[in-house]
């Protein structure tokens, strides 16, 4: 019996089909939960995480102590292009992982923007 894909699986695998990430370009793809967001930066050709951060990680918790999901979630894009940018690193794909481009997806984008990533 064949195994049904249903709603964000769908849209996540007809937006991986077009998204690739290189060493130079790398892919960064997003994970939502109810409390957090998780972000890495993911390096197709070779597999590898070049960088990665959530809001469980120890320079972000302690900068969003009091604030909401989405302002959080802004943190977190910043967080990930100082990163990217501390490893020569100015260009990426963006992968929003099946999600809407809306609310805390599009405010790690935005972050990311602010913090010097190019999209």
């Amino acid at each position: 019996m064949a195994m049904q894909l249903v709603g964000r699986e769908r849209r996540k695998l007809r937006i991986r089909r077009k998204l690739s990430g290189t060493a130079e370009r790398p892919r960064v793809t997003v994970f939502r939960s109810l409390k957090h967001i998780y972000a890495q930066a993911i390096d197709d050709v070779t597999g590898n995480t070049l960088a990665h951060t959530s809001t469980l990680a120890a320079d972000v918790k302690s900068a969003i102590a009091e604030s909401d999901k989405t302002d959080a979630a802004k943190k977190v894009g910043a967080a990930i292009a100082k990163a990217l940018l501390a490893k020569g690193v100015s260009q990426v794909v963006f992968d929003r992982n099946g999600y809407l481009y809306h609310g805390r997806v599009s405010a790690l984008a935005d972050g990311a923007r602010e913090a010097g990533l190019k999209f």
